[in-house]
């Protein structure tokens, strides 16, 4: 239902059957009713609030806010520890990353919108406004390496609060800011979408998958508090114990099908990447336990990452493809084993390692953009970059020593930002255009990584 519009001498009222707001400027109310262009010869200032009368004028209010913003920034990004290189970039990302985080419960959602399409007329409509593991794990891994440590702190609890409510059990991958579980997914019917390109989903049926890497997400993102001296949380014996059962549930799903990094709807199988989690859970509950001095813990857990490594090994690496390849036994090939870098599977220097990069890089690759994965899903063959990838794909080039390429491949892809230095989930080839959900943490996440893997060091160049 629209709002009944009423109007004062320098505001709007906007009136709802559940709701008022009211816009308060200096701008001419007529125009501002009427919808028209008109020429600007100083600044406007716009204030959309609670149906209140303002203290003071709008320009007044609206510069005070503004220099308080500003402020506020300029004092917190100057507590980063940033790269030599590409310095607006990650100042713009960790921001980003931040706003993307709430403070109240230390939650850290995927995007701020839903809905936005993956590529044109898809149907790959989803909404990001949650948070899952996966996504805020690599979040907070970045603010963390630019010594944010706060937003680490903050999503520990919310991590361990998560696992406390699973007594145990099946955690499912993505949960709302304040913990829920119940985000049935559903299509508004009164909501054309982004040009016209519906459907807008409100709520994500991810919520309902079994996604086996959550489990290692979880303990990767909680492990850096049992070693960081910086962060005053109680990260001993006890929380060591809380965090024990997901790493049964890694270790006894580690083989399973499921529906994988990507959240398939529609097949499950032994995906490589999530077994490649499961993997980490265990080997960093046994990292964690050799800390605390748990010895008989320790080499139980890294027992059972042997396990594991040895099955993925066997399993996940394909010779007709020469590359590991997306679940065990199968034959197409997924960009999300290139992790196996990152999460320390494998030492960069590995022949297989190597390989896979080469191999992904020249089918996946479309110049500095890359797909997900090469084989058909629910709706088709992807037809834009996964930025992340993209960026995933630099890393494993400068592990393996071709910093030279990565450097190149970066450069253009950060040619992908738009004018404010954000980036979408996805981009067109041909055109370079953002698809997808904005501004995607993922990507955000990949600008700082890539930034701090590849810029010159502070001490050689001054």
């Amino acid at each position: 239902m629209a709002p009944t519009l009423t109007r004062g001498s320098n505001h709007v009222r906007f009136v709802g059957p559940e709701q008022n707001m009211r816009l308060t400027t200096d701008a001419p109310i007529d125009h501002v009713l009427d919808g028209r262009m008109i020429n600007l010869e100083g600044e406007m200032t716009f204030i959309l609030g609670p149906d209140e009368t303002l203290s003071d004028s709008p320009e007044q209010i609206g510069t005070t806010f503004r220099t308080k913003t500003t402020r506020y920034w300029q004092r917190w990004t100057q507590r980063l520890a940033i790269p030599f290189e590409w310095q607006e970039a990650v100042i713009r990302a960790a921001i980003t990353l931040k706003l993307c985080s709430y403070e109240a419960t230390g939650g850290v959602i995927a995007a701020i919108t839903t809905s936005l399409p993956e590529a044109p007329d898809s149907g790959r409509n989803w909404d990001y406004r949650y948070c899952w593991v996966r996504d805020a794990f690599f979040t907070v891994r970045a603010l963390n390496s630019l010594a944010a440590t706060r937003t680490l702190e903050h999503y520990f609890q919310w991590l361990m609060n998560a696992v406390a409510d699973a007594e145990g059990g099946h955690i499912q991958p993505v949960l709302g800011l304040g913990l829920e579980t119940a985000l049935t997914e559903r299509i508004s019917p009164s909501l054309q979408g982004f040009r016209g390109m519906g459907p807008v989903r409100i709520g994500n049926q991810a919520h309902e998958h079994f996604q086996h890497d959550t489990y290692g997400n979880i303990i990767l993102g909680a492990a850096p508090a049992f070693f960081d001296h910086r962060l005053p949380m109680n990260t001993g014996r006890t929380a060591y114990e809380q965090l024990e059962p997901l790493g049964e549930q890694a270790w006894e799903l580690h083989d399973q099908p499921d529906a994988g990094i990507w959240e398939l709807r529609s097949r499950a199988r032994i995906h490589t990447s999530s077994s490649l989690m499961c993997w980490a859970a265990c080997d960093r509950l046994a990292k964690i336990a050799r800390h605390l001095k748990l010895d008989d813990r320790a080499a139980l857990w890294a027992e059972r990452a042997k396990v594991i490594r040895d099955k993925i090994l066997d399993n996940a690496w394909s010779e007709e493809r020469g590359a590991f390849v997306e679940s065990f036994g199968g034959s197409t090939l997924d960009a999300s084993v290139l992790l196996m870098g990152e999460v320390g599977f494998l030492p960069p220097k590995d022949p297989r390692f190597i390989a896979t990069v080469e191999r992904l890089s020249e089918v996946l690759g479309r110049g500095p953009f890359m797909l997900r994965y090469e084989e058909a899903d629910d709706f088709g063959v992807p037809e834009v970059g996964f930025n992340v990838c993209a960026f995933w794909r630099i890393d494993a080039l400068a592990r393996i020593g071709r910093e030279e390429e990565a450097r190149k491949l970066f450069e253009e892809l950060l040619e992908a930002r738009n004018h404010l230095g954000l980036m979408s989930e996805d981009t067109a080839f041909a055109t370079g255009e953002g698809w997808g959900n904005f501004p995607q943490t993922y990507s955000m996440v990949g600008i700082i990584n890539g930034a701090m893997r590849l810029s010159r060091r502070w001490e050689a160049e001054l």
